[in-house]
């Protein structure tokens, strides 16, 4: 066991990957506790404040998500090559995957622009 935090830090930088995973499992079922990040509220005034501050962030940029390619499949690949600069096979391969992201953290009008176009070949699509 080690004796100090950094005899510690340096024996969790020697073992692998796969390891420290199973590690942290262990400790997570031994403690019940979890090692994912929590979101926490922002700090603020009021409810008003705090729930304006989330719907402007949402406001600044956006995911673009494909739920479904529809009938004009060939539309939509070539609506996503256009917009993601990817080859032919990425592009179907992405399209073929849906539901999933097109292009993620982009600004929000580019995001809408890009569902209008999508929805336009014949997808379904989201923003998040």
């Amino acid at each position: 066991m080690a004796t100090s935090t950094d005899a510690w830090i340096d024996e969790l930088k020697s073992i692998s990957v796969l390891e420290l995973s199973e590690r942290i499992k262990a400790l997570e079922e031994t403690f019940g506790v979890s090692a994912a990040a929590q979101v926490q509220a922002a700090p603020g005034g009021g409810g008003g404040g705090g729930d304006a501050a989330p719907a402007e962030e949402e406001s600044t940029t956006a995911d673009v998500i494909l739920t479904s390619s529809g009938d004009k499949k060939i539309q939509v690949i070539k609506v996503v090559r256009a917009a993601t600069g990817l080859g032919l096979k990425e592009a179907k391969a992405l399209v073929d995957a849906a539901p999933g992201p097109i292009k993620e953290g982009i600004e929000r009008d580019e995001a809408d622009k890009l569902k209008a176009e999508l929805e336009e070949a014949g997808g379904s699509v989201e923003l998040k």
